[in-house]
């Protein structure tokens, strides 16, 4: 194991390389191939009508990279040694392009979740399904201005640079892999911060777990919580936080329960695998949730604003709640619903 400390646009970043041969071409092929089907599979399972944000733009603009980098191994895995308008290309440049892709997507984790959640602390308590086309174009904007200054600090980093080189000239059979320090500490933040909300609302959360019933409504199951709260005394968004970590955890408790076992076991994942749509959706979720508990005064009870989550339904955390009062929620025998 090697380290490289290098100086961005952006501050220090501290890149853990994996050194792999290159004849690995193959098998960094496979891996590709596997990342782009199940970023596409995303993208086509999730619900349909969903309100646009950053967030989705740059989850195809993500895919669609992918797709590209997967294309570019492929023609230089196959033709091996080729010239293509005065460039010469060799299986070198299969370690080259993920190098590059990797230290990229291993900067970008801080800005794009800082966007994110700005787009949804501004947006989230809107009620139109559709943004209008200006803000449309504001997202793509903001996605080729984070890629561009992305690409740009890295090429432009001499240490980076300094490395590419040498690393062309004297170890050609090796191709360090890049583990971002940026995803690592996005991970801890956010078990730290769920495990902190589990344990502030581990008495709500309990009462409504053991509360549930599966029952069915027109041919289709559901959830019923018949709960009362066990503090009447509790404020709305102390309740709130319970029924969001109910809906957040429903959906991606495997995905929490697999950054522990990463986290507990110090698994270093090269960058180019680990920014990926399920991950960044994960992410959103998580954003969307901090908006809601951020905000809730201010959201409005309307059908088009539970179409923000892609794959979460956030309906059940306001239901029955109103924004002015928590009674109906207190009241002996309130049944909630999750359909």
């Amino acid at each position: 194991m090697a380290a490289v400390l290098s100086e961005n646009c952006s501050g220090q970043y501290l890149y853990t390389q994996v050194n792999q041969p290159l004849e690995m071409s193959c098998m960094l092929l496979l891996i590709m191939l596997g990342k782009v089907f199940l970023d596409f599979f995303m993208l086509q399972v999730q619900q349909k009508n969903v309100k646009v944000s950053f967030m989705g733009y740059f989850c195809v603009s993500l895919a669609l990279l992918d797709f590209t980098l997967l294309l570019s191994i492929f023609f230089i895995f196959y033709f091996e040694d080729f010239a293509l308008w005065g460039v010469r290309f060799t299986k070198y440049h299969i370690c080259l392009f993920t190098q590059i892709i990797s230290l990229t997507y291993g900067i970008l984790h801080y800005p794009v979740y800082l966007v994110a959640g700005l787009d949804y602390y501004m947006t989230i308590a809107q009620t139109s399904q559709f943004p209008k086309r200006g803000q449309r174009l504001l997202y793509v904007f903001a996605v080729i201005v984070i890629w561009i200054s992305g690409f740009f600090c890295i090429l432009k980093v001499p240490a980076i640079h300094e490395e590419l080189e040498i690393q062309k000239h004297f170890s050609p059979y090796q191709c360090p892999l890049y583990a971002s320090v940026q995803s690592y500490s996005v991970s801890c933040a956010m078990v730290l911060l769920i495990g902190m909300a589990l344990l502030a609302c581990r008495e709500e959360v309990v009462a409504m777990l053991v509360s549930v019933r599966v029952a069915s409504f027109a041919s289709q199951p559901v959830l019923m919580f018949s709960y009362v709260s066990t503090n009447n005394g509790t404020c709305f968004k102390w309740q709130l936080l319970t029924r969001l970590l109910i809906c957040f955890l429903g959906t991606w408790a495997p995905f929490v329960l697999l950054q522990i076992i990463v986290l507990f076991l110090g698994a270093r994942i090269p960058a180019y695998m680990e920014m990926n749509v399920p991950w960044l959706y994960f992410i959103n979720s998580f954003l969307i949730a901090v908006a809601y508990w951020c905000r809730c005064h201010h959201v409005e009870l309307t059908e088009e604003m539970w179409t923000t989550d892609p794959f979460v339904s956030w309906k059940f955390c306001f239901m029955p709640f109103n924004n002015e009062n928590t009674e109906p929620a207190d009241k002996p025998g309130t049944v909630i619903v999750i359909c």
